[in-house]
Parts: C-alpha cells; sequence; structure tokens
C-alpha cells in the first residue's frame, strides 16, 4: 500500500500543475469570483491520522455537499417521512431540471438533486422559524466537525438568493402537488443558506467521519445514525451524489461521495477513511473536474474501491 501522506501531497502537486482546470459556477455571482487554481486535499483515516496538502485549510462554499448533512438531520428527526417527499433513485438529469417533476407528479427522484433536497429542506423547516432550520443543519455540522467556527456566508447566501430563479420554480412545482407543505419563502431561505454553509477540506472530512465509522462519531463514540442508516446514505451517495455523472463516478472510483459547484467533495471509504477534496472548476455536469480526478488517483493507489473485494 502507498504512503498515504507522500501519495496525497504527490497527488495535490499533480492537480495544483494540471492546465486544465474547469469552469467554476458562474452562474451564481459570488462563486463566479473564486479562482479555479485552488486545490485542497484531506484524508482522515479510521485510527485518526489526518493528511492534508494544497488549500486544506480555506474555506469554499459547499454548496450541494450541505445536502448530505440535511438529510442525516431530516432523517434525525422525521424517520421514514423523509421517503414519503423524496425516492432514492438516480436522476440521469441535471441537478436542477424540472422535467422530471413534471412526469412523476412532483415527487422527486432522490435527496440529492435541487428538487430532492429543497423537499427535504422543507420538513427540517416544517413549523419552524428558518433561523431555527438552518440553525440546525449547522449545529450538526459544528458537532460533526467538533468546530464551532464553521458559520454561512452571507454574501453568497444573498447571492443564491438574488439569483436562484429555478430553485424557486422547482420548489413552486413542487408546492402545487404538496411535496413541499410549508411557505416556499421560508423553505427556499433555509434552502439557500445551508448551501452557503463554508467549510474547508479538513472541516469536511472531519464532519464526514462518522459514515467510514458507522454511523459513530469517532471523538465521542455516539451513534449519529445507525449503521444500517449509514450504508443506506452511502449507498445513496454511491449512486446519486454526482447527479447525472454518479455512474460514471462510481465507474472512475468506486466511492461514495457527494460533490458541490462550490468544487468540493466529501467522499467515504467504509472503515476506512473520510476524504474532502476542493477544486472550484468544474465538468459539464457541475462536479469538481481535478476533485474527481484527484480522488480516482487516489483510490485506485490505495485499493479503496467499494469493488474491491479487499475492502
Amino acid at each position: 500500500m502507498a504512503d498515504l501522506a507522500a501519495l496525497v501531497t504527490a497527488i495535490t502537486a499533480r492537480m495544483q500543475a494540471m492546465p486544465e482546470r474547469g469552469r467554476v459556477a458562474d452562474y451564481i455571482p459570488e462563486l463566479a469570483k473564486v479562482s479555479p487554481a485552488h486545490f485542497g486535499m484531506t484524508v482522515i483515516t479510521a485510527d485518526g491520522a489526518e493528511y492534508s496538502a494544497g488549500d486544506a485549510d480555506v474555506a469554499f462554499s459547499i454548496q450541494s455537499v450541505s445536502k448530505l448533512f440535511a438529510l442525516v438531520e431530516a432523517l434525525s428527526a422525521h424517520g421514514n417521512r423523509v421517503w414519503e417527499r423524496v425516492g432514492r433513485e438516480p436522476s440521469g438529469s441535471a441537478f436542477n431540471s424540472i422535467i422530471q417533476l413534471e412526469a412523476e407528479q412532483g415527487r422527486p427522484r432522490n435527496p440529492f438533486i435541487n428538487a430532492g433536497a429543497i423537499a427535504v429542506t422543507d420538513l427540517i423547516a416544517e413549523g419552524h422559524d428558518p433561523r431555527e432550520g438552518i440553525g440546525a443543519i449547522l449545529r450538526l455540522i459544528r458537532a460533526l466537525a467538533e468546530d464551532d467556527s464553521i458559520s454561512v456566508d452571507g454574501s453568497v447566501a444573498y447571492s443564491e438568493t438574488a439569483t436562484g430563479f429555478r430553485n424557486a420554480a422547482l420548489a413552486n412545482y413542487m408546492r402545487s402537488f404538496g411535496t413541499i407543505s410549508g411557505p416556499v419563502t421560508s423553505t427556499l431561505q433555509v434552502y439557500f443558506h445551508q448551501c452557503a454553509i463554508a467549510m474547508s477540506c479538513r472541516q469536511l472530512a472531519r464532519a464526514g467521519r462518522f459514515l467510514m465509522r458507522g454511523g459513530l462519531c469517532p471523538a465521542t463514540g455516539r451513534a449519529i445514525v445507525s449503521p444500517e442508516r449509514a450504508r443506506r446514505i452511502n449507498a445513496l451517495m454511491l449512486t446519486c451524489g454526482h447527479y447525472d455523472a454518479s455512474g460514471e463516478f462510481a465507474f472512475q472510483v468506486g466511492l461514495p461521495a457527494k460533490s458541490g459547484v462550490g468544487g468540493g467533495i466529501l467522499a467515504i471509504a467504509p472503515g476506512r477513511a473520510s476524504i474532502a477534496v476542493w477544486s472550484p472548476g468544474l465538468s459539464p455536469q457541475g462536479n469538481s473536474l481535478l476533485g474527481t480526478q484527484a480522488l480516482e488517483e487516489l483510490a485506485q493507489a490505495m485499493g479503496w474501491s467499494v469493488f474491491n473485494p479487499d475492502v
């Protein structure tokens, strides 16, 4: 097995030198300002060792990676009610597509596309002030990362609110079917703010550790979710975590992972490691171009694919 510290350093150096870096998410004005030159990576192993390189301590907008934590919060609060709102199937469509909603009577395919995440967020916001909804998600993330400094980037939240017309359309369309039960404006306020949470690779990898440990928080030994739920969340990440590129990611990398248009990816090697990468330039499907390449190199070198019989 490769020396992990040297491997993380070498992969990061290669990614930093890559000429083709993808395109930043310029449809969100604040994200358009982020330089595509950034690259950071953190790997935390099951024994608690941490390996970081590059811009691993620079905070970035986690965007759709937040959908993972919103799902955990909603499942903890509402259990299987979540699955009355959203499905568990890959979409095969763009992350912000409205076409399937029309064909399937307003029920999103899974909780990791925008429509599904908005429906999940509506459950969290149900009966609460929007500040309480985002507070619940933020408290969960801070507890998982053991870092109370994690916060919402107000500029990004405002930028998304001002330009999020497609998400507003998705939410209103679902409201017409009853998939969303609360006020659309309140649900969207929570959704835009959760997407604007800013974290570094180090913080994000720490927050994901419970999914490599069968649902247990490494710091306290407390169960965040049951082993069965951890397995199922990992399964959803593998099949749905990269939108219409989820199959390609499973083929090339073979790890459960959730991406975001801020350029971050949280990946899990069950029983082995929690991994976060960040490179703001995106593929046409909205996933970090170099982050995906880095994870492919890491998984191959370490033999961490879930399809590897040695894992």
